[in-house]
């Protein structure tokens, strides 16, 4: 770690990572098929406003926070970054796989878009365009924390097994997918090509 000139630390030159893109495909979009149900289904296309879904549980303008934003009271009206709910094909099937599952169907745990062909989705940093070939653009506000909500929608489809939603989500950090927001409305469709536009960034230490 180098210093400034006022003595301040500052990044080394290694810390910086370069702007990039990476291509990947539509898998499947889903959608709620009523705002209490957060499992979604499968439908042919996605509709995007800048509202995000309209109907879909997690569609809005603005969203109530939770315990996600313990700076805020709960139920505080705020921004909606969470619109779209994005997964990968790959690392489901890698949390399938340690949870010693058969698979997870990306519906169960909420999933507006399954992607696939983008190596490592979930760290994917904020402020990265994906950008689809039909005109749609969202952008990304982060990883998504998994949580034990998901975790009891897995445990459902396999009664026979015990502790599921305790194991999700020790399985599933660093691979439960993005969420992010409408940039630019459109329709995103099964089989249409998204690039991710990452941009330069640096990794952050206060060390």
């Amino acid at each position: 770690m180098a210093a400034d000139m006022t003595g301040n630390r500052v990044l080394d030159r290694g810390d910086r990572v370069a702007a990039q893109r990476v291509t990947g495909a539509v898998v499947r979009v889903y959608a709620t098929s009523a705002p209490e149900d957060f499992r979604t289904s499968r439908v042919p296309a996605l509709k995007l406003g800048f509202e995000g879904i309209a109907g879909d549980r997690h569609g809005g303008f603005t969203r109530r926070s939770s315990g996600r934003e313990p700076w805020y009271p709960r139920g505080t009206e705020m921004c909606n970054e969470r619109q779209i709910s994005i997964l990968s094909c790959e690392e489901l099937a890698e949390v399938a796989a340690e949870m010693d599952l058969p698979e997870i169907e990306a519906g169960w745990i909420g999933a507006n878009l399954l992607m696939e062909g983008i190596a490592r989705l979930t760290r994917i940093p904020p402020r990265t365009r994906l950008v689809f070939a039909g005109g749609a653009v969202l952008r990304v506000d982060g990883d998504n924390a998994p949580c034990r909500i998901a975790g009891r929608a897995i445990a459902e489809q396999f009664p026979e097994r015990d502790g599921l939603d305790l194991q999700f989500a020790l399985a599933a950090r660093g691979k439960r997918g993005l969420v992010g927001y409408v940039e630019r409305p459109g329709v995103i469709r099964p089989g249409e090509e998204v690039t991710a536009h990452i941009p330069e960034h640096w990794l952050y230490r206060s060390d």
